[in-house]
């Protein structure tokens, strides 16, 4: 049996109508008969064979209940080369199947099912494709080329196609036609697929696809002639079946490091914001280094479950900067998660939504990080998850892990990177279809964080055009794709963020650029220096050289730039490494400014940033903020550098089109490999973040937490609680008064992006006014203007434009100076309710309401 060079197998359940005519036309091809029943044509030496050689076809009975095993017993009589093998009970095609290939000795395996849907004369173009090169051959309906005779149902189509597309997703990206059973392989290929399979129903061909694919076997798509035939075995609940059979196959094929990982990123950033878990949780937990942004975000996921639950427009309210508003799309109020968590927030409080979805949001980024550089960099899982927790944890994102959600959670990010970079490497074939999940993944993102989205797209230019310069057959093979897949992506993310965005910019309370001063770039120094927040960090020098807390976002010590050196000197024969170190120091070079003070000089070089500051949309970017997108470049540099020092690993990689963990001769012995071990761990241990400071929550004064407000203040007029001084970003503790209220008033001033001017110039907090910064100059400076009747007259104004029905004042510093002027403004001493000071506003007492209807 050494010499057949063709198997053809059969699997057969209940074909007693098609298995005679099936056979007998399969037997008259492989013999070389004409169709019709014409000569055999002479073959050398006499022997007893046809074009395609010595054969042998195998029919697999899987426990038919009908006459299928006699038919096929008396075709075995008719002709020698014709085996039957039985099952007892039907077990399904998968292990019919697995039946035949085991029991074949063909150097090529031919599959086919019993109604020929596909003709058997297809073998043809599925043999030339083999003598390719190829280890398999799938004869494909939906490849271009592919002739459809006789279609099904029109429901039956589109049901077969719905599942086909989610198997694809599930199992086999890239392959069109997963299910039609008319495949050629490699005979041994075949056998050792075949052999390492599980599966017993119709999933059995994605799952020999998955092993081909896991072993670098390459598999083409080959277009043939395809009929429907009546009476076939697949039923639309079948679809549903192999899905659930797939996805439990793929559960029991995670590696234990693709489980450890995401459970140590879990765990990691449970540690980073283990204060606010502890001591009481969320609710009475503090981040001070957030400054007044926790209040702002725990408002943000506020009032966005309020309109969902009330069905209101989500995009806008008038609960701050009463009666003005606020635009909430032109906020970063991250709808892409405050709407869907509406539920939990209405449930449990904004304080639990926002400690969850940072919490969980990234070490969500750090698993996508993971899984990005384990598909595209390498395949050493320890590698790729130092890398992924570099990416996620790194000093800039453990500086913004106090107060920005929206610069923490980035896992659209690395799945975005992924996408454009299988549209470049996948040939036109996928483009539409990698377009529109792009277009998908982007339109989501709008509405997670727009800044991010920008400086990511940044970043990704940075290293297609790197490795474009030093990949040109890559450049040439990717135009191609992107020219066609992008116009896709836009087509489908437009649409469903049009809206949005045209509110974002030209709806009420829009505004224009965000100026942020002449400071907001990098010094050199703060590239090479340690965050507040890193085990080695200094306070004092960070202060120096960030304008805050929050916005520390380089700070990567001196010893991972020069371990990042080395690694991309050691690796630099890799076109990928040079395109990360150049993408790296080009976004380090812009995140300096505009204009770059060389330190301990007066000297000042111009900044290439110059070229992109004043362009739409970068003009409202905080430049230092361009220095993150070095964290996952400086990632997925480690990750090779690591990965090169490890010992290789002798299995096949599960990914194909992974990169190699180095080249060749990168490899060190066992010395050099402690010793670069060594060099990572002294590089990132520096850097490693300490746990983020957390305090005890400053407590809501009774007079709102117990409901007492509503007694005194009347909100069906539009009537606003007036907190003194109005909240600013400087004090936004009211926003946390509304929240504890259930948003039941509204507040004017407050911590939000606005217009000012006639220009609708991007400020801070609400437009100033007189009242409001008189309070706030008394509330800092404890001095005591003198008050007089315009002080007075312009109160009642400003009051009067609030819609003030009720003026609180809480303890706190300057207090007693506050309160005399409010009793100068007001005319009118307050009263102690509850734990605060109140004015309750009528016209009899005020003017406001004489004032309003005059104004």
């Amino acid at each position: 049996m050494s010499g057949v060079d063709l198997t053809v197998v059969v699997p057969a359940y209940d074909e007693e109508r098609r298995l005679g005519p099936t056979l007998d036309l399969i037997c008259a091809y492989l013999r070389g008969e004409r169709p019709g029943g014409g000569p055999r044509a002479p073959f050398p030496g006499g022997r007893e064979a046809g074009p395609w050689g010595e054969w042998e076809l195998i029919v697999v009975d899987d426990g038919s209940r009908d006459r299928t095993r006699e038919i096929a017993a008396a075709a075995a009589a008719r002709e020698p080369r014709v085996h039957l093998v039985s099952g007892g009970r039907n077990r399904g095609k998968g292990h019919a199947l697995r039946q035949g290939v085991l029991a074949s000795y063909g150097r090529r395996v031919l599959v086919t099912d019993a109604d020929l849907a596909a003709p058997i004369e297809e073998l043809e173009a599925l043999d030339k494709a083999l003598t390719e090169g190829y280890a398999a051959a799938i004869g494909s309906r939906a490849t271009p080329g592919a002739t459809i005779e006789t279609h099904q149902h029109r429901l039956r189509e589109l049901l077969g196609r719905g599942g086909n597309y989610l198997i694809r997703g599930i199992a086999v990206p890239g392959i069109r036609d997963t299910q039609c059973g008319f495949k050629l392989f490699d005979g041994d290929v075949a056998r050792e697929a075949f052999a390492a399979s599980r599966l017993t129903g119709w999933g059995i061909d994605v799952e020999i696809l998955r092993h081909l694919r896991r072993t670098g076997r390459p598999v083409v798509e080959v277009p043939v002639r395809w009929a429907h035939q009546e009476g076939s075995k697949v039923r639309a609940l079948d679809y549903p079946k192999v899905l659930a059979e797939l996805t439990l196959l793929r559960a029991r094929g995670v590696r234990r490091a693709d489980l450890l990982a995401p459970a140590l990123f879990l765990a990691m950033s449970v540690a980073l914001y283990w204060g606010r878990w502890s001591g009481g949780g969320p609710r009475h937990r503090y981040l001070p280094n957030s400054l007044q942004d926790q209040n702002q975000w725990e408002w943000f996921f506020a009032v966005t479950a309020e309109h969902v639950a009330r069905l209101k427009d989500p995009l806008f309210t008038t609960l701050q900067n009463a009666p003005d508003g606020v635009n909430l799309m032109a906020n970063t109020a991250m709808l892409g998660l405050s709407v869907p968590l509406a539920p939990v927030t209405r449930l449990f409080g904004p304080a639990l939504s926002l400690a969850l979805v940072l919490t969980l949001g990234l070490a969500a980024t750090a698993g996508a990080w993971y899984r990005l550089i384990v598909r595209r960099l390498t395949p050493s899982r320890p590698a790729a998850a130092l890398g992924a927790a570099l990416a996620a944890f790194a000093p800039p994102m453990a500086s913004h892990a106090n107060a920005h959600p929206n610069f923490v959670v980035l896992f659209m990010v690395p799945l975005i990177v992924e996408r454009v970079l299988r549209l470049c490497t996948e040939g036109r074939d996928r483009a539409v279809r990698h377009g529109a999940v792009l277009g998908l993944y982007t339109a989501y993102q709008v509405f997670l964080g727009e800044e991010p989205l920008l400086l990511a797209v940044l970043g990704l230019v940075l290293f297609l055009a790197g490795y474009g310069v030093v990949r040109r057959d890559a450049a040439r093979a990717a135009w191609r794709p992107l020219a066609r897949g992008l116009p896709v992506a836009a087509a489908l993310c437009l649409p469903l963020v049009a809206y949005p965005l045209y509110w974002q910019f030209l709806g009420p309370q829009s505004y224009g650029r965000v100026p942020h001063g002449d400071n907001a770039a990098n010094s050199p120094l703060a590239l090479l220096s340690f965050a507040a927040g890193s085990l080695a960090g200094d306070v004092h020098t960070a202060a120096r050289l960030a304008a805050n807390p929050t916005e520390q976002n380089a700070f990567y010590g001196w010893p991972l730039v020069a371990l990042a050196f080395a690694i991309t000197v050691r690796l630099w024969a890799r076109p990928v490494v040079r395109a990360l170190a150049w993408t790296a120091l080009a976004a380090a070079v812009l995140s300096l400014g505009p204009r770059i003070p060389v330190p301990r000089t007066g000297t000042v070089l111009p900044g290439p940033w110059a070229l992109l500051a004043h362009l739409p949309l970068f003009e409202s970017v905080i430049e230092s903020r361009v220095a993150m997108v070095c964290a996952p470049v400086l990632g997925m540099l480690v990750a090779l550098g690591v990965a090169a020092l490890l010992p290789v690993r002798r299995r096949p990689s599960p990914h194909p089109s992974a990169a190699p963990a180095a080249p060749a001769g990168a490899r060190t012995g066992r010395g050099m490999r402690a010793l670069g071990l060594a060099a990572v761990a002294a590089a990132l241990l520096p850097i490693a973040p300490a746990p983020l400071e957390a305090v005890d929550r400053v407590p809501v004064p009774p007079f709102i937490a117990d409901g007492t407000w509503a007694s005194y203040l009347d909100t069906g007029g539009g009537r606003t609680l007036v907190p003194v001084p109005l909240p600013d970003p400087g004090n936004a503790e009211a926003l946390h008064w509304q929240t504890a209220a259930g948003l039941g008033f509204s507040v004017p001033g407050g911590y939000f992006n606005g217009p000012y001017g006639p220009e609708r110039t991007g400020i801070y907090g609400a437009p100033p006014r007189w009242t409001s910064n008189l309070l706030r100059q008394v509330r800092y400076s404890g001095r005591v203007p003198p008050i007089g009747g315009a002080w007075r007259a312009q109160a009642r104004r400003d009051l009067a434009y609030w819609r003030a029905g009720l003026v609180v004042l809480a303890p706190q510093p300057n207090d007693g100076a506050l309160r005399r002027v409010l009793q100068e403004l007001l005319g009118r001493a307050g009263r102690w309710v509850d734990g605060v000071w109140i004015w309750q506003l009528d016209g009899a007492a005020t003017g406001v309401r004489e004032v309003h209807r005059g104004s």
